[in-house]
């Protein structure tokens, strides 16, 4: 990995076309939560011709479903969940302005090239490390779909949240770029 880089709101196309895929990435800001449900929702009221419950344009939404606070905490236990089940609905959302994802695992074809067209970026946040992931999340609020539980869409105002630039708006892929090196190093 390369030097350690800050992105702090607002989440222009200009700041995303900096980052490169191998960075680690302090991001600090507004950032929104969103599972597949809340997506599922999110288009259906796109389709619907309806405002979305927050501005999507610059927005960076983070695949997560947290666990309840605990007392003093702004949130539980923050880790990402598997980004793949989000990839049916990313590509309008990206389109539509949104950008970046974080998440963990791999993405489509159409997501990465979504990605590319929008000057967007695919980080991922490390597994298994949610607790340590809420101490960067400052503020938690639910504004939309409370019914959903964990899944309902949060706004997280988070400092120093950790996360790796895994696909960057040139379409370049870390995941990839990381295995190749590897197994050169072997």
């Amino acid at each position: 990995m390369t030097e350690m880089k800050r992105l702090e709101f607002p989440f222009t196309k200009e700041k995303m076309r900096q980052l490169k895929a191998g960075e680690s990435v302090l991001i600090s800001g507004i950032i929104y939560t969103a599972r597949d449900a809340a997506h599922k929702r999110l288009v259906e009221m796109l389709d619907r011709g309806e405002p979305l419950p927050f501005e999507l344009e610059g927005s960076i939404i983070y695949y997560v479903g947290p666990t309840p606070e605990k007392p003093g905490n702004a949130i539980g236990s923050a880790g990402p969940t598997t980004s793949y089940r989000m990839d049916s609905y990313a590509p309008r959302l990206l389109d539509l302005g949104q950008a970046g994802m974080i998440g963990k695992g791999q993405r489509s074809k159409e997501v990465i090239d979504a990605a590319i067209r929008n000057d967007a970026v695919y980080f991922a946040a490390i597994g298994g490390a949610g607790a340590l992931i809420a101490r960067s999340i400052k503020e938690s609020e639910i504004i939309a779909f409370e019914e959903l539980g964990a899944e309902a869409i949060r706004k997280l105002k988070v400092i120093d949240f950790p996360a790796v630039v895994v696909i960057d708006s040139q379409g370049s892929n870390y995941y990839e770029i990381g295995t190749k090196e590897y197994l050169e190093s072997l």
